[in-house]
């Protein structure tokens, strides 16, 4: 069924107003870390408590109620560029205020696993959640904004392999991110996050017009890919050599446990979909409609729209029937896939089955 037509619906400063404050739920968690790193260094068990703030997130996102309703029309760009603005101003201050508190007071401590553990999954969220939308905004600055996050995790090549190569084939066997029906969650990992990076370097060694060109060509100065990789390593030698071999770990441990988390979102996204459309449409991702996940990811859970009009603003996205369905929201989900992938693949599989899609669609399918 195909979603609501959003319109003819007419927007009132209310109707912003609540969306605006649900999209809130955002800044949990960013909060929580900064509110972490400001407080004094905890000692032994005291520091446990605050691992709470992740459990929660998962529990609450594993028994959210749905949202299904569709957005309002034409709700205006500024205040949730804003919400965009001040999570990624929070994720540099986040890992900043890390750094240092590692330098400070050392590594192999009760207090740094716990701030480990809350900035990176942080940075999985604030840092390549929101450089996602950002990547996708037409707006120079803002596509720059979204790189400049995603260096901070050491995957600015996600920003062209993203755009330009994923949007293009996904769902086909020539996407690195697209997992293929029964493929695991580690051999996923194994197989994707080398396969994306050479995508992207050779999709900027098209653009500029040489599919072989060598390192030392003048033209590889404008080479994105290579830029994002002198500039965030740079960043990170520059922590070693200000903060020390602590500081530089931590920074490595933040940036490793984000990546793995955006690698653990690509795996579900599109696992074991096949696209037989030249066009991608509502049945080639799949989609949630847990409303934790929805507001507190600005909306990356509504990715089979998402994929249809990938210029769409993260409060524009709609619910589509059509897409399979996730077991949980995006938190559990990731949880259910890393701990549990046998069962993950039995319950995906089912769902192919029950909508005829990937190996169980039928021949004559549109």
């Amino acid at each position: 069924m195909p979603a609501a037509d959003t319109t003819a619906q007419r927007v009132s400063p209310g109707d912003v107003a609540r969306v605006w404050l649900l999209h809130c739920l955002s800044f949990v968690l960013p909060v929580a870390c900064l509110a972490y790193l400001l407080g004094g260094v905890r000692e032994g068990w005291h520091a446990l408590p605050w691992l709470l703030v992740l459990v929660g997130s998962v529990a609450a996102d594993m028994w959210s109620p749905s949202e299904e309703r569709q957005p309002a029309a034409m709700l205006p760009d500024w205040p949730f560029d804003m919400l965009l603005y001040v999570l990624a101003a929070l994720h540099v201050v986040v890992v900043t205020l890390l750094v240092v508190r590692v330098a400070h007071h050392g590594f192999w401590t009760g207090d740094t696993f716990v701030a480990l553990a809350l900035v990176g999954v942080n940075s999985g969220y604030s840092a390549i959640t929101v450089a996602h939308e950002l990547i996708h905004r037409t707006q120079a600055h803002l596509h720059f904004l979204g790189r400049v996050l995603l260096g901070t995790v050491l995957y600015e090549h996600f920003s062209t392999e993203h755009l330009r190569g994923h949007h293009m084939r996904v769902g086909t066997s020539e996407d690195a991110a697209t997992a293929r029906f029964g493929e695991s969650a580690t051999s996923f990992l194994v197989r994707t996050v080398p396969e994306q990076f050479r995508s992207a370097w050779r999709l900027e060694w098209r653009r500029l017009g040489d599919a072989g060109m060598s390192l030392w060509d003048r033209r590889m100065l404008r080479h994105r890919v290579l830029q994002g990789v002198v500039v965030e390593w740079t960043v990170a030698l520059m922590i070693l050599s200000a903060l020390g071999p602590g500081a530089f770990a931590a920074y490595l441990i933040q940036a490793a446990v984000a990546v793995r988390l955006l690698e653990a979102v690509n795996y579900f996204e599109h696992w074991g979909l096949t696209r037989r459309e030249r066009r991608v449409t509502a049945v080639d991702s799949w989609d949630t409609a847990s409303r934790f996940t929805l507001y507190t990811l600005v909306g990356l859970s509504r990715h089979a729209d998402h994929h249809e009009f990938a210029s769409r603003s993260y409060q524009q996205l709609r619910y589509l029937e059509e897409s399979p369905k996730l077991p949980y929201g995006y938190f559990g989900t990731v949880v259910f896939l890393l701990v549990r992938n046998t069962r993950f693949r039995e319950v995906m599989t089912a769902e192919l089955q029950r909508c005829r899609l990937g190996p169980f669609a039928s021949v004559d399918a549109r």
